[in-house]
Order: C-alpha cells, then sequence, then structure tokens
C-alpha cells in the first residue's frame, strides 16, 4: 500500500453483537474469515488469554498487513493466513488445528477498497475496471464486462445484482465494447444508465448499484464460495462452537439461512413418516428464528451498518451427540 493509498479503515459491524455470539472462551481456538482491518479480530484476541487461538484469514494483501500492525500487540495468540476462508479445513489442517471453538464471516466489500479508486469497486469515481479482492486472481472486471457473453452477463446482472433491466443494460454494453474496450468505471456507469429509463433512474438510489454489485460477486465468486463453504465451516466447529456471519444484502443472507436450517434439521423423510428414517442427523441449532440487527445507534454512526443481518449457528455439545438429539 503506497503512503497515497486510503488507509485500511474498517468501522467493525455489529461488533458486541458478534462477541457475545462467539460466547468467547479465553483459552478457545477462533477464526475470522474475512479479517480485513482487523476489527473483529482485534476484540476476539482481546478476550483471549496467551493459550488461547486467533487464526486470521484475508485475501487482500493490503487488509493483511493492517491486520498485522493493528493485531502486533497480540502475536502470541495470533496467526494471519492470507488466502480465501474457502480454504478454512486445508489452513486449520497446515496448523494443526482440528476443531474451532468459533468462526466469524463479515461478508461483503470493506470501506478501504470502496474507498481505494484503483481497486475499481465503486461507481461514485473513475477508476480502472478492476474489482478483485485477491489481486493474484488473473480475472477481473474488466474482462467480465468486455469478454463475457451477452447471455452470462445478463444471467450475472439479474442472478447477483437482481437487475430488472439487465438485458437492457448488456444491449448497451455489448455496442460499445464492439467499437472499444470497456475500461473504466466511468464509461460503465455512462452505460448502464443510458439502459435504465430515466423514470427508473429517480428511485432506488444509484442506478449502478446492482450492476456493480453483481459484477464484483462474480469476478470474486463470492457466492459461490459461501455456499461451498458452509457445511465445512460449520463441520469444523467444537462442541459448543459457534458459528457468525454478517451478511449485506438478501442474496448472502439466503444462502447462510438455508445453509443453516438444513444443518439443524436435515431430514429428508416424508412429513407422514412418523419416524425419521433417513438417517440424516441434526448438526447443531440456530441462535434465535431471526437474524440479529444493528440498532438504531449503530446505524446513525455507521450507514454500513444499515443492511447488516447476523446469523449464529451453534454445533451440538458432547451431552446432545451422546443423547442422540436431533
Amino acid at each position: 500500500m503506497t503512503e497515497n493509498q486510503t488507509e485500511f479503515s474498517h468501522v467493525s459491524v455489529l461488533l458486541n453483537e458478534v462477541l457475545e455470539g462467539l460466547n468467547i472462551k479465553e483459552d478457545g481456538v477462533y477464526a475470522d474469515g474475512t479479517l480485513g482491518g482487523g476489527g473483529h479480530s482485534l476484540q476476539i484476541a482481546k478476550r483471549l488469554s496467551p493459550q488461547g487461538r486467533l487464526i486470521g484469514i484475508d485475501q487482500d494483501e493490503d487488509a493483511v498487513r493492517a491486520a498485522g500492525a493493528r493485531l502486533a500487540d497480540y502475536s502470541d495468540r495470533c496467526t494471519i493466513v492470507r488466502d480465501n476462508y474457502e480454504n478454512i479445513a486445508e489452513i486449520f489442517s497446515g496448523l494443526g488445528i482440528e476443531k474451532a471453538d468459533g468462526i466469524l464471516l463479515d461478508l461483503g466489500v470493506s470501506s478501504y477498497q470502496l474507498d481505494t479508486p484503483e481497486r475499481g469497486f465503486s461507481y461514485h469515481t473513475d477508476a480502472p475496471l478492476d474489482m478483485r479482492m485477491d489481486q493474484r486472481n488473473p480475472l477481473t472486471a474488466e474482462q467480465i464486462i468486455n469478454e463475457y457473453p451477452p447471455s452470462e452477463l445478463i444471467r450475472i446482472l439479474r442472478d447477483y445484482g437482481e437487475e430488472k433491466c439487465a438485458t437492457s443494460i448488456v444491449k448497451r454494453i455489448c455496442e460499445a465494447r464492439e467499437k472499444e474496450r470497456i475500461t473504466s468505471t466511468g464509461r460503465l456507469n455512462e452505460l448502464i444508465a443510458a439502459g435504465i429509463p430515466a423514470r427508473m433512474r429517480r428511485t432506488g438510489g444509484h442506478p449502478s448499484k446492482r450492476t456493480f454489485q453483481a459484477i464484483r460477486i462474480a469476478c470474486n465468486r463470492e457466492l459461490e464460495v459461501l455456499e461451498q463453504t458452509m457445511d465445512r465451516m460449520i463441520d469444523l466447529l467444537a462442541p459448543n462452537g459457534r458459528l457468525c456471519i454478517i451478511t449485506f444484502h438478501s442474496l448472502e443472507d439466503r444462502i447462510v439461512k438455508n445453509a443453516f436450517k438444513r444443518a439443524e434439521d436435515p431430514c429428508i423423510c416424508p412429513p407422514e413418516f412418523p419416524v425419521c428414517t433417513c438417517g440424516r442427523v441434526s448438526k447443531g441449532r440456530c441462535i434465535g428464528r431471526k437474524p440479529v440487527l444493528p440498532t438504531e445507534e449503530e446505524m446513525k454512526i455507521n450507514p454500513r451498518a444499515k443492511s447488516a443481518k447476523l446469523r449464529i449457528f451453534e454445533k451440538k455439545s458432547e451431552a446432545q451427540k451422546g443423547n442422540g438429539e436431533t
């Protein structure tokens, strides 16, 4: 990170709720799969004894550097790994860790990534079309916009951005890229605006919000990684261990909600069966039937928290396993 770059700062969303949700034991093992600037991790580390352990994982090089500095006073109990949390099982194995007492994910894009123009995440500044959370990733937003077939672009905008004008926007993109490669966020903004009727641009926030979200998700495989890793993280929890996940849009929240529900009640027997015969056993329980939401006070202080939802899953205890509870 150069001297001119924005300092990696990130206000920790739902901090107190996360700390309570993790139910931290001072000698426990915890993992923060989306380390960011280390805000959540710092508070976890403060609650651990020297016998406790915190594994911080992030794919962003700047995040790893910033978090390392923030957690320096607790280096005796913290290990930071530059990787994607989808590899959490392999990371644990490499560190000699079998189970964790708590795992945290704070999903989405960080304030630093949005506020650093050259990263290309923001539609508020003109910058190169990048959007990579891990700059080792060969796939950029520019490649997606310029090289993906129209049908795939439409699918991305509809599935990941819930963009109603996906077909019209993609038509403008494809017409423009035939003449000249689209390389900047500013140019993409122009094409998005041209593809959305004026009456629709007047409501619902910035017209590029949904398209930028969709391209970013596709570029970083965000939903794919989340969906494929949910069961793995639950399996890595120790008895009574907890998985806390903060989401920021309905697509993420739906994946988390459904995965927690399946883990709690995996039975696939028809409802009319008097007893379960499928043999699928519950892995634990959801803490609360509804997600934890930020307070009015937090939303005033940190506008980013407005769309945040925290869901918590607790692994079954040894006693419950022994009793055969589902």
